[in-house]
């Protein structure tokens, strides 16, 4: 027979854990201009709630009313239950401004930039343009804040940038007429030297066009949005042309002016007045080494001409005639044949020394090589720099090679005459000696 044993069962109770309350919590609104009111509510089993608003202010209770300056801030709750357990929900509120700033005045059929910040910087924020209420772009914030819009004009016009709810102050951009003009800078004693003019769109105003001729007012024009003129050439003269645009419906008044010279297509030596200032000033645009503009045909004007004539395969004279006008009229400014650093170039064939700095020729020079052909083309540098006049007659010399020199000298013809080194004239010897350098290169080729 069997026995049972007993088996004694033991019961252990264990008091329930404590539940979390449940919080949540909603902000109205949650974005929108500054200053922002903000009304926050929590919900939840919570007996208490407390508040950090995320500003440095704290306040109590289910229900909170708040102002927001201009930032993006977490407010967070604390909610407390009966037994003292907290839970915390939190919601971002972004009080934000944003500025907008354009121009005065746009230009018919023309872009105008418009530029704007948004406060707080929300870096990607979506930003849209309006014009009125039609949205005309959107872009993107950077993440200073900054934002930009071109867009082109037709009419008058009021725009505001939006980012959601938020928008900028409104900005209204008034429009004037485009202008057209077709006026020769320069032009030559008996050629025609015709103006022309037109205003956008059609029908957008009229013209009223002031001339002064040498500082003397000729009897003013009116036009249309059209207008066509020839000034006269039949002497020496300097034209400034005003035009003053009457709109008509919205378009907004303008006024532009422009100026305009007559010269002589021959000049030389001894010449003085402003074809010869026009002269100057444009061998300076194109580099060309003067020792100024004047109004005055000395030496370096001479020399200047010449250099430009050589290096524009122009007859080799020094003096200006319609040809050499005509070339100055399209000219540009030559390139050089090494691009870096400071250096100096020699041209034997076209005889031409060229001053170049970091790719760009800043000196255009005219010089005279060895009579022989014996100026030694290569690479070479300045090893010695000697001020003053040698016997020789050699001027402010920069040495490159054994007694070859880049030097002044009284006599700088247009051909090769020298005894191997480069002559420059004297006047502008001191010039090359000062923006020169021990160890500075020397290209000199064909």
């Amino acid at each position: 027979m069997r026995r049972l044993a007993p088996v004694l069962i033991f019961l252990v109770w264990a008091a329930p854990a404590q539940a979390k309350p449940t919080v949540s919590v909603q902000a109205t609104p949650a974005t929108g201009q500054a200053p922002l009111n903000v009304t926050l509510a929590a919900t939840g089993d919570a007996v208490t709630y407390h508040w950090d608003l995320g500003d440095k202010t704290q306040a109590d209770g289910p229900v909170v009313q708040h102002q927001y300056g201009t930032g993006r801030f977490t407010a967070t709750v604390t909610g407390t239950a009966a037994d003292g357990t907290t839970a915390q929900a939190s919601v971002v509120i972004t009080s934000a401004q944003l500025t907008l700033t354009g121009p005065k005045v746009a230009t018919y059929g023309r872009r105008a930039t418009f530029r704007g910040r948004m406060a707080p910087a929300l870096r990607g924020a979506p930003i849209t343009l309006y014009s009125g209420s039609t949205p005309v772009r959107t872009t993107k914030a950077d993440k200073k804040g900054r934002f930009a819009f071109r867009i082109k004009q037709a009419a008058l016009a009021t725009y505001a940038a939006h980012f959601d709810v938020v928008g900028s102050n409104a900005v209204a951009v008034p429009v004037r007429p485009a202008l057209d003009v077709a006026i020769p800078r320069t032009g030559m004693i008996g050629r025609p030297l015709k103006f022309r003019a037109k205003l956008r769109p059609t029908g957008s105003g009229t013209m009223k066009v002031r001339i002064w001729r040498s500082g003397h007012e000729l009897p003013p024009r009116t036009f249309g949005d059209h207008a066509n003129l020839h000034l006269s050439t039949k002497r020496v003269a300097v034209y400034k042309v005003r035009i003053i645009v009457t709109p008509t419906g919205t378009f907004s008044p303008r006024k532009k002016t422009f100026r305009a010279s007559v010269f002589l297509p021959y000049l030389a030596l001894g010449a003085r007045g402003p074809s010869v200032r026009i002269l100057e000033r444009r061998l300076a645009q194109l580099h060309y080494a003067t020792r100024g503009v004047d109004g005055f045909y000395s030496y370096d004007t001479a020399d200047a001409v010449l250099a430009f004539q050589k290096v524009n395969g122009l007859a080799r004279t020094g003096r200006v005639t319609p040809d050499v006008w005509r070339r100055l009229q399209s000219a540009r400014a030559p390139l050089p044949r090494y691009r870096y650093g400071h250096h100096f170039e020699v041209n034997k064939t076209k005889q031409v020394l060229f001053e170049v700095n970091h790719g760009r020729v800043v000196r255009i020079v005219h010089v005279s090589t060895g009579a022989t052909g014996n100026t030694p083309a290569g690479l070479w540098h300045i090893y010695s720099k000697v001020p003053g006049t040698l016997p020789s007659g050699m001027f402010d010399s920069n040495f490159f090679l054994r007694g070859f020199a880049i030097h002044g000298y009284p006599s700088v013809p247009s051909y090769p005459a020298s005894h191997g080194c480069v002559r420059v004239p004297n006047w502008v010897a001191p010039t090359l000696f000062a923006s020169s350098y021990y160890g500075e290169a020397v290209y000199i080729y064909y």
